[in-house]
């Protein structure tokens, strides 16, 4: 696969290019800077993996055609997006650093195969992306589309080139084109599992980005509201209801951000290990995933045996980091994939939860395979499927290797031994 232009499969022919539109920065500059460099029309693609309406849809279209596009696609793949990725992040409650939810990057191998499958139903050899040379997504695309289509070439001109944020924004005001709404200060990535904002603050490991910059929490600590209830429910570990409405999981997904949002839960900054080595941090907020990954590990405590948990979190990291880095399509995702679904079967009941201004509270979980409801005993009051001698004999069988490490130690100790 080529990422350079002159030994693209279509250079010097009429071919379009199909470029991986965002709406952003990069990808806004891109479409007249390949248009013009490369003398080849250029398709704009936007996949849309969450945080479109109408609205930001209208808009997408309206400047990739003002931006010189020949034409522009967008493609719901909200619920494709949740079948393919996001119900596992919930099974296996996957965040990286114990912190962060993969708000975006999650989906870019699903937009990779989009964008590889839009290329050929519009006989394009060629498509572009505008990821840069030090972020990770990159990694992710290329992965990907080496994966699915190794005959595509891809462009890259902003990795490739080195462009600066500032050239590109003053390359589209020297020509009197549309500029996005964020301009040059922070770059912002947003889709159904949160956002993500990268800035001037988020180069050091200092300080947070200004109140001003956050797109879905802001003012919510100067704005404090009263705490709300809501009841959230799952049916073998996937988002069936929330207050006793049922709905398809990309519905309660964009109704949970709805009702978090205003209460600042989900709001992080999170510093971690590149794909390429280096260390990175990021601004997000993620106040659907927050309330749903919590839900769910607690429904699962309920309803898992310890065993069974703790088999699923050695699994669910390295799951996360191979999503994460863009591996989503190795068969071993496959084989985890299997286990976290086996997992689930009886991870379904209700949870309530309590939104308040910077914290989620969970207030109780219920489920008819509950594991504390099977049993005869309550904790610290009274036995149930034992008797008092049992867990006398219980207490001493499991202080045996206590006692005979000790007891080694001393024999070792006593005179004459040496």
């Amino acid at each position: 696969m080529s990422t350079s232009a002159s030994s693209a499969p279509g250079a010097g022919t009429t071919t379009p290019i199909v470029l991986a539109y965002s709406g952003g920065l990069d990808t806004s500059f891109l479409v007249p800077w390949i248009a013009e460099t490369e003398r080849r029309p250029v398709i704009t693609v936007t996949v849309d993996t969450g945080g479109i309406d109408r609205q930001a849809a209208r808009a997408l279209a309206e400047r990739a055609q003002a931006l010189g596009a020949v034409a522009h696609h967008q493609i719901d793949a909200r619920a494709a997006y949740f079948e393919q990725v996001l119900r596992f992040l919930i099974m296996g409650n996957v965040r990286r650093g114990q912190l962060y939810p993969l708000c975006v990057g999650a989906e870019r191998v699903m937009q990779a195969q989009t964008i590889a499958r839009m290329a050929r139903e519009l006989k394009s050899d060629t498509v572009a992306h505008g990821c840069t040379a030090a972020g990770n997504d990159q990694v992710r695309f290329e992965v990907a589309l080496r994966t699915l289509a190794p005959d595509l070439a891809v462009l890259a001109p902003v990795r490739d080139r080195a462009f600066k944020r500032a050239e590109e924004l003053e390359y589209l005001k020297a020509r009197g084109l549309p500029v996005p709404p964020t301009g040059a200060a922070y770059s912002v990535n947003r889709g159904l599992w949160g956002v993500t904002i990268g800035g001037q603050e988020t180069l050091t490991s200092s300080g947070s980005i200004p109140e001003d910059a956050w797109l879905l929490t802001r003012d919510a600590f100067a704005r404090p509201r009263a705490p709300e209830g809501h009841v959230l429910s799952f049916i073998k570990g996937r988002p069936a209801a929330l207050d006793g409405r049922e709905g398809a999981p990309v519905e309660i997904i964009e109704r949970l951000e709805a009702l978090a949002a205003p209460f600042g839960i989900g709001r992080g900054i999170h510093l971690g290990d590149t794909i390429i080595g280096t260390k990175g941090r990021v601004a997000f907020e993620a106040p659907a995933a927050e309330v749903l990954l919590t839900a769910h590990r607690e429904l699962e405590k309920l309803t898992l045996t310890g065993r069974q948990q703790r088999i699923k979190e050695l699994l669910a990291a390295p799951y996360g980091d191979l999503v994460h880095e863009g591996q989503l399509l190795d068969p071993v995702c496959r084989d985890i994939e299997a286990l976290l679904s086996s997992s689930q079967e009886r991870v379904t009941g209700e949870v309530r939860c309590k939104l308040q201004t910077g914290n989620l509270f969970i207030e109780g979980v219920e489920s008819p395979y509950s594991l504390m409801a099977a049993s005869r005993g309550v904790y610290g009051e009274a036995a149930g499927e034992w008797s008092a001698a049992d867990a006398l004999g219980f207490s001493r069988i499991v202080s045996l290797p206590g006692v005979f490490y000790t007891r080694a130690g001393e024999q070792a100790a006593a005179p004459g031994k040496h």
